[in-house]
């Protein structure tokens, strides 16, 4: 009997054990995975995944992104070949894309899927300005990027010729194209039918073959921290090019115009954010020196003496360093709107130009304050000199005394040729009504 009983307790245990390892090994967690290719990605990528072989039974990534860095693009495929749980990108939600670097991360995933208006490919090298990288050096990294493409194909067992022209002939194709083409592995519409599409799937890590169990699955989702999605938002090629340039344009205008520090502080903060998110770009440095160059001629040109020659040089090094700010050799997969960039340098410029002409003006301007400033304007009488009375100049009423002691009567005009104290030394004005009095009265 205690035999029988220890039998009972000893097939309860195991069942229990069982149960719980089912329940553990069903824990899916979905991951948003959308924007560009580039560090920020890549830190999350591998946080995830980190996380995840711990965890969670199977990661689905929910890819939609334009492209990115060459650079990026290698570490994540990386960290997804070496993955210690199974990966799913899964090119989702309809209309989205895996352009470009995009391609490279479905094509390394243990199961590439699909939603049904979705598009992957495009994936050859351009500089970020959207040109073709030029003759010999292109023709290296394009060959280089389309053995990575046919190596990450082989390995998962998908079509490498139509990988590989995904690359050379910068093919694109719909879920559909891409399913008939061996180069994904299923189309799904929603998480449910992605589960049941790779239920009972073999798929090859780093440490052996594993057969997906996804009988009983959960579901956990992910998102992205606060902290890297500020990140990801300055990091991308527009966002830090006009924080560089407004912060640039604010701390100038700071100088021009002291006063509060507040155009300096915001200033100093957007250049320090800018010059992080370019960091983290192919960036050309040339065309950071060019930008900051031609500024700096545009303002000391307006010193000199208003809008000249030399603005329009500092207008011509603003454009250029623009247009190849991020012109870097490499062959990354990242494209940048020439014609917002276009827009954002007329905007700006335009912008520089009449708020350093108004506050340079403004510092020019004689002031107007203070007695001594009421020489010379003109003043009109509201109480009979004779040869002391009242008179309306400059938006006040003054006291006022005729130099030769002649009797100025009511309603003349008069021009003031001195200040003694608060009265006003005056002689009649033949000329009547002054340009002074004019825009003061």
């Amino acid at each position: 009997m205690k035999r029988l009983l220890c039998l009972l307790l000893l097939v309860v245990a195991l069942l229990a054990c069982q149960a719980g390892a089912a329940e553990k090994s069903a824990l899916v967690m979905v991951v948003p995975l959308d924007g560009t290719v580039g560090t920020v990605m890549e830190t999350y990528v591998i946080d995830v995944l980190n996380r995840a072989a711990e965890e969670a039974y199977l990661v689905v990534f929910e890819l939609d992104t334009p492209g990115g860095l060459v650079t990026s693009m290698t570490e994540i495929t990386k960290q997804i070949t070496q993955a210690r749980v199974p990966v799913v990108l899964w090119v989702y939600p309809s209309g989205a894309r895996a352009a470009s670097a995009g391609a490279f991360l479905v094509m390394s995933a243990h199961v590439a899927a699909m939603a049904p208006g979705t598009r992957m490919g495009a994936a050859h090298p351009v500089l970020a300005s959207g040109g073709d990288v030029d003759d010999t050096m292109g023709e290296k990294i394009t060959n280089d990027l389309a053995a990575q493409m046919r190596s990450l194909a082989s390995a998962r067992g998908r079509n490498t010729h139509v990988a590989e022209k995904m690359v050379t002939e910068s093919l694109s194709l719909t879920a559909e194209e891409a399913l008939k083409a061996g180069v994904i592995d299923c189309v799904a519409a929603d998480l449910e039918s992605l589960m049941a599409a790779i239920d009972g799937r073999t798929v090859n890590l780093a440490t052996g073959d594993v057969t997906l169990d996804l009988s009983n699955y959960k579901v956990f989702y992910e998102e992205m921290p606060a902290r890297l999605r500020a990140l990801e938002f300055i990091s991308r090629p527009d966002v830090a090019y006009l924080l560089l340039v407004l912060g640039i344009y604010a701390i100038i205008f700071e100088v021009l115009s002291p006063g509060g520090f507040v155009m300096g502080a915001a200033g100093a903060i957007m250049v320090l954010l800018g010059a992080y998110g370019l960091r983290m770009l192919p960036l050309n440095w040339a065309g950071v020196i060019l930008l900051v160059a031609g500024i700096i001629v545009m303002v000391l040109d307006l010193f000199i003496g208003g809008i000249g020659i030399l603005s329009a040089f500092g207008a011509v090094a603003l454009i250029v360093g623009s247009l190849i700010i991020y012109r870097a050799p490499g062959g990354e997969l990242l494209r940048f709107s020439m014609t917002f960039l276009a827009g954002a340098i007329i905007v700006l410029s335009l912008f520089f130009a009449v708020a350093a002409w108004a506050v340079l003006r403004a510092m020019k301007r004689k002031v107007a304050s203070g007695r001594e400033e009421l020489v010379g304007m003109t003043g009109k009488v509201v109480q009979d000199l004779n040869p002391e009375g009242t008179v309306f100049c400059r938006g006040e009423y003054w006291k006022a005394k005729s130099t030769d002691g002649s009797l100025i009567g009511k309603d003349e005009w008069v021009v003031v040729e001195s200040v003694d104290g608060f009265v006003l030394k005056v002689k009649r004005n033949d000329g009547g009504r002054s340009e002074d009095v004019r825009r003061d009265i």
